[in-house]
């Protein structure tokens, strides 16, 4: 898959066949589009093309918007570069861009940067100055434009919308195995290890304090789970806590992984945390000897499932 990140400098592609999107969680749903992108690629011999924006629409046309979205956009690019598409274009969303009407937004964009063969597009799309363009406007140009329009079903979309719903939901509710399911992947999140006040290292079980890596990134909820972490290429099995310590009386939010059999000095390095299962709430539990005895038991729950 090529990536494209200005739309000054595409190639000429040969019969593209293109649909636009957030994308955002590339999950199951995404993946029927994807599917039927490169059917008719193959169809045509031409070739897939998929058109993403950065940042989110929302952001810029709303910017007081608190958006929080499943993938940050170098995990969408990792993620769709798995699909077998042939290009993925990240257009780079301005004001500027939004306030283009939606006859520009075909003619001069669509048409002017794609030459596109065939479009695959929802029938509840829009796009172009106060989204006034419309599926119905792109298939009054299809003759003039020769571009073949394919109409993605209301039952996918609606599909789709609702699993991105329902996958956000999910994640901030710690309902990480019904996000995972509907993803087809298991969740995952990169942070960063700060210093912490060492209190895991005196009961046993070290944490390294993770700052999330991207502010758009979508949190989990409060818990722990258990996960995988990827350290310097090597997967490693662990534990991950979320939130606010009560046992410990410390206030503030904490993210804190347990790497399994590892006690290393690893500050400054990025981790990317894999979530595989929910294995509790956060629990206050009235001595520090029950709380090391409930991290005994967490352990051993993550080993059963990793």
């Amino acid at each position: 898959m090529q990536v494209h990140r200005s739309i000054d400098q595409l190639p000429r592609f040969k019969n593209s066949v293109i649909t636009i999107g957030t994308f955002d969680g590339v999950h199951e749903g995404h993946q029927q589009i994807i599917e039927a992108l490169k059917a008719e690629a193959r169809a045509v011999t031409g070739e897939a093309v998929i058109i993403t924006f950065d940042p989110h629409p929302r952001m810029i046309v709303h910017p007081h918007t608190h958006l929080h979205l499943i993938n940050t956009l170098e995990e969408k690019i990792e993620l769709l570069s798995r699909t077998g598409i042939d290009h993925l274009v990240v257009v780079p969303f301005t004001k500027e861009f939004s306030d283009q009407s939606a006859e520009a937004y075909i003619e001069h964009f669509l048409i002017g940067k794609f030459h596109p063969h065939s479009i695959i597009i929802g029938y509840d799309h829009h796009f172009g100055h106060d989204r006034k363009g419309n599926f119905r406007l792109l298939e009054n140009n299809a003759a003039h434009f020769q571009y073949k329009l394919l109409e993605i079903p209301k039952h996918v979309l609606d599909s789709i919308g609702v699993s991105s719903t329902k996958i956000r939901k999910a994640i901030q509710e710690s309902q990480i195995e019904t996000a995972n399911r509907l993803l087809g992947y298991d969740f995952f999140f990169e942070g960063k290890v700060v210093p912490g006040d060492k209190l895991g290292r005196q009961l046993g079980y070290p944490t390294a304090n993770l700052e999330y890596t991207s502010k758009e990134k979508i949190h989990l909820g409060h818990g722990v789970y258990a996960v995988n972490v990827e350290l310097d290429g090597k997967i490693k099995k662990g534990m991950l806590s979320i939130g606010e310590r009560p046992t410990l009386n410390r206030p503030g939010e904490k993210v804190e992984v347990n790497i399994f059999d590892f006690d290393q000095d690893i500050y400054g390095k990025i981790l990317r945390v894999t979530v595989k299962k929910f294995l509790r709430e956060q629990v206050k539990y009235d001595s520090l000897d029950l709380l090391i005895e409930q991290l005994h038991k967490d352990k051993e729950n993550s080993l059963e499932v990793l």
